[in-house]
């Protein structure tokens, strides 16, 4: 539960049922709002979700989520909660929520990452988040960052969410191992696992330097799993990567900066959907 000033009120967490079905995943996340509806005074539903989907129908088919395939999530939530409903994509809800109360605000020109179990993003430019033709402009994880490189989810090889993905991360490192125990290994000094995670920076940073000379940015915040738990790793293969290949004038010294809502900016993004398109 967000307030219209972007104060979280309100929270609860489940984890992402398991061998569920696209009406049972549903149940699971309307028990979640039932959670946090009671008594209060509610203007409307904002979701974030993985794509792609169409928008702004809300009909979404997250790639991580094989049960939904052409599900009809605003329309359902609508319907179940009699209230007005905004579904976006959820690196571009993280993206407009940073820009709404996080590292964001004030950029004139914004792009948001997340960095997680895929990578995604958004963008807002003069305070308008880009949708697309489609709803899915910001789409950075799909960026080729390595021509040849490692095959991606959309088929596509050296994609940045073939490489920088948590998912990424632990398929080229092996041993069946996440992310989590791989920057674990990284710190203790394991070479393979520090390569990993720079490799994962680098791949990041040729997607900014292709957004930032697209779009004439004023700054970048990377946020996700990846970002918030192993900054350290990442970041300083992004940065070198950065001072390397941003060379056009007006994008020399853009600003990156991780997620200031931390591992709420999605969740203040998804409400601000709703804050902001129903005022």
């Amino acid at each position: 539960m967000v307030d219209a000033a972007g104060t979280m009120r309100n929270e609860t967490r489940i984890p992402t049922p398991a061998e569920s079905d696209a009406d049972r995943l549903f149940e699971a996340i309307a028990a979640l709002c039932d959670g946090v509806l009671r008594n209060e005074d509610v203007i409307a539903i904002g979701a974030g979700c993985g794509g792609p989907m169409r928008w702004p129908q809300g009909v979404v088919s997250p790639l991580h989520i094989p049960a939904w395939r052409a599900f009809p999530l605003r329309a359902r939530l609508e319907e179940r909660f009699g209230l007005p409903c905004v579904v976006d994509n959820d690196a571009k809800a993280m993206a407009l929520g940073e820009w709404w109360r996080g590292a964001g605000r004030g950029a004139a020109a914004l792009l948001g990452i997340t960095a997680s179990t895929g990578v995604g993003g958004g963008i807002v430019i003069d305070g308008q988040l880009l949708g697309g033709a489609g709803g899915n402009a910001g789409h950075i994880g799909h960026v080729i960052a390595t021509p040849g490189g490692p095959r991606c989810e959309c088929g596509a090889d050296g994609c940045v969410e073939a490489i920088a993905s948590g998912q990424a991360i632990a398929r080229r490192y092996g041993e069946g191992i996440d992310a989590v125990q791989i920057a674990a290994r990284a710190r203790k000094g394991d070479d393979r696992a520090r390569s990993v995670f720079a490799d994962a920076g680098t791949a990041l940073a040729r997607g900014i330097v292709a957004a930032a000379v697209l779009c004439d940015l004023d700054r970048v915040v990377i946020g996700g799993g990846i970002a918030i738990g192993a900054w350290d790793l990442v970041a300083p293969a992004l940065e070198a990567e950065l001072a390397r290949s941003l060379l056009v004038e007006f994008s020399r010294g853009l600003p990156v900066h991780r997620a200031g809502l931390g591992a709420n900016a999605g969740l203040v993004g998804a409400a601000a959907l709703a804050v902001l398109r129903q005022a």
